[in-house]
């Protein structure tokens, strides 16, 4: 109910909840605050006195910040006796810590009360600079204490790095214990810089002798283009470089960022960057060694005209499709760029080779999930965001690290777990988000099916599973009810390595839940049996019928900023955008009357099984815009064996990468930061990104090159705005309905599906049918098995691989932005502190990691949260690349290969003969 209360001599309404400086501020009333931040997630503390009002009646003043009015209260903000204490605390401030940020809150509201200086002396010596960080300048002779990066670390990010150490004069801000912020446990997320109002903690891009001394030309609003997250943000842009990233108040992080999407935009200026088109030098071989030589692989290349350079490209792929057919072209588009990039590129597979060979790496990550659910519940995009944590009371996390690969998705699962939802975990290898949660899981690595099986058991056999959802809303209960009875806690037990009290428990917990979240990640889909596990994960979730409410849902965290988005577009061998299946004669006919041309009814081949057709001589030519298959597939000596015996393959990218080493053409592409169109994040969210910076050099929108392409190819393409090329693609998607350019560039966010062109779109769908034929699920039962490899005595290790907190896939932008390598600049293999004494290694010992596939010598790590024998490597390291060891089997429905297992042989490497 509201309030009604005088504010400065008017008659004002206070909304439910609402403090004075929160009125005042709706009303368009500034009060000075330093220890408030006006953002998602803070809380007002009242510490600082700044924002000191005064109330009729009352003896003392009252912070307005944590102050509610009552009925009938006279508030003055700006009296006489307000202004002068807000100066004394100022004038206090200002002798001891002088501002670092000229026009940061405390210089700003100091100066609006006449104050550029002190009249009280110092009274405690300053703190000297710590310059240890290599994205961030500590300078506490700024620091207020207000509390504000406190609060920034542990109740909105909630990493628990900075604290308020000593008393009194003493008292100082410290990170972890009292350690410099570079030697802490400090994630580098930045929203403690984003808080401080005086520049005591600053992003060091904008320090110039000692003082925020970079103010931009131009603020530019557009989305973080890493993670599926989708966090948007502000790219502040001085001369046309990139000084500084600041979060916006987005739908999927509320201000927030990673280490990445705050300071991972330097590579878009990295002296590598492709900044005119390259051909290959006559006669010059293609050797598969050159895809880990840079220097070696440009040798082979000579700088060319545009074109020169399309002319060859095209004439490469239209004497393949001419000579050999369409089937032995295909394309692999990319995930990392627009919705609009995505569509045209796989419609230029289609229709200008021919085929529907076509993919990108939702392959590698999640095509085992999207198959499970267009099997099960006819969509393949998730059913609730990862924000519906704020309305659930139970949350399941298996077989993701979202605290490292989802960071800012990681904090409104903690915001969940710190109101009292139940947070489980599970997963073979100890998580940051471990420290949250009420329940650990720690599964033996290849086992989920076996934990996954044994948790059906239990809702089962105890009758926890919601009948009337059941009976009304899914098929095939009796099957999946028939076939879990044999997986018995206590007989997976063995199998899982849980114990089977802990597996009762948490089934108990899951399915008796008001709202219950399954979220899961790579650890799920990216194995042999990765469509089974996305199986009984969906059954989980609907026999309990946590579906289809606020807080229940099933959530697959997308990898790239745009996998959805591409995915949706029809970048995928077996669907037209929409996921309108290429058999399917309507949808076919649909898109030959928008498109005018014939299409092929039959199924493309996947990544995997294209570069295997590539090795074998049935695939000759192929087009490769973003994606780095030379580093980022299985068996990765086999897959640039493959390439190599390409006739022709054009590839369209920022950098020389691992895979244009392997090029008959390469054509220099735009950054994210350097194009506008829209994107899809893991939430359904369809949102705007906008171009910050010109093109370096001779480079050029990827949509420019797509339809030059095109054009050589025959098609009678023309040049047209980002936002046409959008609405001849949502006119192909009923997902995209009343979501047009224009409400974009309005809105910068939209989440589908959306019932009409100013509501607001549906964060929870299918509350009340499925979208399959008979708007029932499918209740799919899922056997055991084992993962392709085991490991045994010659092979004695699981290998497992993933991502690392400050790089991303193949490291291909985040090895190029100098913060990210700096912090994480070398390759490593983690293992197990038992693991290391066995073989009597010291961390940084340099190892042999064997597998049947090949050897890799890198250091070796510690990593108490590995269980003994299990060994982890990331894959964004092009003198480590962990893929040349990792099994090419795949996952026989949804076509993914099972990347977290195979088995190796771990040995010092100073030991082997010939080192």
């Amino acid at each position: 109910m509201s309030v009604s209360f005088t504010l400065d001599g008017a008659a004002v309404e206070a909304r439910e909840g609402e403090t004075i400086w929160q009125v005042a501020c709706r009303l368009g009333t500034e009060i000075p605050h330093l220890c408030h931040l006006d953002r998602p997630g803070y809380r007002p503390d009242g510490n600082c006195r700044a924002c000191m009002v005064e109330i009729e009646g009352e003896r003392v003043l009252a912070a307005s910040c944590i102050r509610r009015p009552a009925v009938g209260m006279v508030v003055r903000t700006a009296s006489e006796r307000a202004r002068r204490t807000r100066r004394m605390v100022f004038e206090l401030l200002l002798a001891d810590h002088p501002p670092r940020d000229p026009n940061g809150p405390f210089a700003r509201f100091a100066a609006g009360l006449g104050l550029t200086s002190s009249r009280f002396a110092p009274t405690a010596e300053a703190p000297a600079p710590d310059a240890s960080h290599p994205a961030m300048l500590v300078q506490l002779d700024a620091c207020i204490a207000c509390g504000l990066c406190e609060r920034a670390c542990r109740e909105v990010q909630r990493n628990g790095v900075i604290g308020i150490a000593h008393r009194g004069e003493a008292v100082r801000v410290v990170f972890d214990a009292a350690r410099p912020m570079g030697e802490s446990s400090c994630v580098a997320c930045g929203e403690c810089v984003q808080a401080c109002p005086t520049g005591a903690l600053l992003p060091r891009s904008v320090v110039r002798d000692g003082v925020r001394g970079v103010a931009p030309d131009r603020v530019v609003p557009s989305v973080c283009p890493y993670c599926g997250v989708g966090c948007q943000v502000d790219v502040h842009v001085k001369d046309d470089r990139i000084v500084e990233v600041t979060g916006r108040n987005g739908p999927a992080n509320l201000g927030r960022l990673c280490v990445k999407g705050r300071f991972g935009f330097s590579y878009v200026r990295h002296p590598d960057r492709l900044t005119a088109p390259l051909v290959r030098i006559e006669g010059a071989p293609k050797e598969p060694a050159d895809a880990g030589n840079p220097a070696a692989a440009r040798a082979r290349f000579r700088e060319a005209s545009w074109d020169e350079a399309l002319d060859l490209a095209a004439a490469g792929l239209r004497r393949v499709r001419d000579t050999a057919g369409a089937a032995a072209l295909a394309g692999f588009g990319s995930a990392k760029g627009t919705n609009e990039e995505a569509y045209l590129f796989q419609k230029l597979v289609r229709t200008g080779f021919g085929t529907n060979n076509v993919d990108h790496c939702t392959r590698l990550c999640h095509a085992a999930s999207v198959a499970a659910l267009l099997e099960g519940i006819g969509s393949g995009a998730v059913t609730a965001p990862f924000t519906a944590a704020k309305d659930a009371d139970f949350i399941l996390v298996v077989g993701a690290n979202p605290a490292e690969n989802h960071p800012v998705a990681a904090t409104f699962l903690k915001d969940a777990a710190a109101r009292g939802a139940t947070l489980a975990v599970a997963d073979p290898r100890a998580t940051p988000l471990d420290a949250h949660a009420r329940h650990v899981l720690r599964f033996i690595p290849g086992a989920d099916i076996a934990l996954l099986n044994a948790l059906l058991n239990v809702v089962v056999t105890e009758g926890l599973h919601d009948r009337r959802f059941v009976a009304a809303r899914t098929e095939g209960f009796a099957a999946l009810a028939h076939h879990v009875r044999a997986f018995t806690p206590e007989a997976m037990e063995p199998v899982c390595g849980v114990p089977a009290e802990t597996i009762r428990r948490v089934a108990r917990a899951y399915a008796t839940a008001r709202a219950a979240l399954i979220l899961w990640g790579m650890g799920i889909s990216q194995s042999v049996h990765g469509t089974d596990n996305a199986r009984a994960l969906i059954a989980l979730a609907l026999i309990c019928g946590q579906v289809g409410r606020p807080g229940t849902g099933l959530h697959p965290l997308r990898g790239q900023n745009n996998v959805q988005g591409a995915s949706d577009a029809g970048l995928i061998p077996m669907m037209l955008p929409d996921y309108r299946r290429v058999t399917d004669a309507q949808a076919r006919t649909h898109a030959e009357a928008v498109w005018g041309a014939p299409l092929d009814p039959r199924p493309g081949l996947t990544v995997v099984e294209i570069l295997e057709a590539a090795y074998d001589r049935r695939i000759r030519a192929m087009y490769i815009m973003g994606e780095n298959p030379a580093l980022s597939d299985p068996d990765v000596a086999h897959a640039r064996d493959a390439l190599a015996r390409l006739d022709h393959l054009v590839v369209q990218d920022l950098f020389l990468t691992e895979t244009a080493a392997l090029a008959d053409v390469v054509l220099p592409a735009s950054a994210w930061p350097e194009k506008t169109g829209s994107v899809t994040n893991t939430n359904r969210q369809v949102q705007m990104g906008r171009a910050a910076l010109p093109l370096p050099g001779a480079a050029r929108q990827d949509l420019w090159i797509i339809v030059e392409l095109a054009r050589r190819l025959g098609l009678a393409w023309q040049h047209r705005p980002v936002g046409e090329v959008y609405a001849e693609m949502a006119s192909l998607m009923r997902s995209l309905d009343h979501i047009t350019w224009e409400r974009l560039e309005r809105e910068h966010s939209v989440t589908y599906p959306t019932r009409g062109p100013d509501r607001p779109g549906e964060e929870i769908v299918f509350g009340d049918r499925f979208p399959t034929p008979d708007g029932r699920a499918r209740l799919v039962p899922a056997g055991l098995s084992d993962p392709a490899e085991l490991p045994d005595a010659e092979y004695p290790f699981v290998l497992t691989t993933g991502r690392q907190l400050e790089h991303w896939h193949t490291g291909t932008m985040t090895r190029r932005a100098d913060v990210l390598d700096a912090l994480e600049p070398a390759p490593s293999v983690g293992l197990a502190p038992a693991a290391l004494r066995r073989l009597g290694l010291s961390p940084g010992d340099r190892v042999r990691v064997t597998t049947r596939r090949g050897a890799i010598v890198l250091p070796v790590r510690v990593d108490a949260g590995l269980p003994d024998g299990l060994a982890f490597m990331p894959f964004a390291y092009r003198e480590a690349a962990a893929n040349i060891l990792t099994h090419p089997a795949l996952d026989p429905i949804g076509t993914i290969p099972g990347f977290k297992h195979c088995a190796a042989r771990i040995e010092r490497a100073e030991a082997m003969a010939g080192d």
